[in-house]
């Protein structure tokens, strides 16, 4: 079932919100929210921190950060990860976020 609300928290001036990752796609993309989590598809083999690096450049690029500012906080060997947003407040990464999940639905 698809939620359309992503879960985005504040966490001091950054923002937290969990992925679910869905390695050895044929491309990198969002593919929806589903129970508050955003799922992605990743062009990545989930083997030597591949997938996960995948992960990392993607939300950077998409949401206009640096690498360094996005971090997975948990989940480094699970499907289910929670990202940290350095320097992104939750209004500013959810409003993001829209803009790119409604570009990828069109």
């Amino acid at each position: 079932m698809t939620d359309v609300a992503l879960h985005i928290t504040a966490f001091g001036s950054a923002s937290r919100f969990e992925v679910h990752a869905k390695a050895k796609a044929k491309t990198t993309a969002i593919i929806g929210v589903v129970d508050g989590r955003l799922e992605v598809a990743i062009a990545a083999p989930p083997t030597d921190g591949a997938a996960n690096d995948e992960l990392v450049r993607f939300l950077a690029k998409m949401l206009g950060l640096k690498q360094r500012d996005v971090n997975i906080v948990r989940g480094q060997n699970a499907r289910i990860k929670l990202i940290a947003l350095r320097t992104l407040s939750a209004e500013d990464a959810r409003a993001r976020l829209e803009v790119e999940m409604a570009s990828a639905a069109s």
